[in-house]
């Protein structure tokens, strides 16, 4: 799986990828059609603490998939938006078998 990075008022981070790609590794094993994921880390002035902000798009047959989070680290935005893709990926796999 091909793994893009973007970076929007961040600085890149070598931690953040090493993150990303344990997470998402995970993702491709147990969800294999998934052929590309485009991450996007950005940080949003707020009035509240979750100013990290985590999109994550995955590319596979079909419709893409998307899911983002505002969180208070990116750590934590990261978790978040794997487990959004997680359930999504998993309705779209049973879609998927039902066929």
């Amino acid at each position: 799986m091909q793994i893009i990075y973007e970076y929007n008022d961040v600085t890149a981070s070598s931690r953040l990828e090493a993150i990303v790609n344990e997470k998402l590794d995970h993702l491709h094993k147990k969800f294999n059609f998934i052929h590309r994921a485009d991450v996007f880390f950005k940080v949003q002035n707020r009035t509240d603490d979750r100013q990290q902000i985590c999109d994550i798009r995955l590319s596979m047959p079909g419709p893409r998939v998307f899911a983002s989070t505002h969180a208070e680290t990116f750590e934590s935005a990261i978790a978040e938006t794997v487990r959004d893709l997680d359930n999504q990926l998993q309705k779209t796999k049973d879609k998927m078998g039902i066929r």
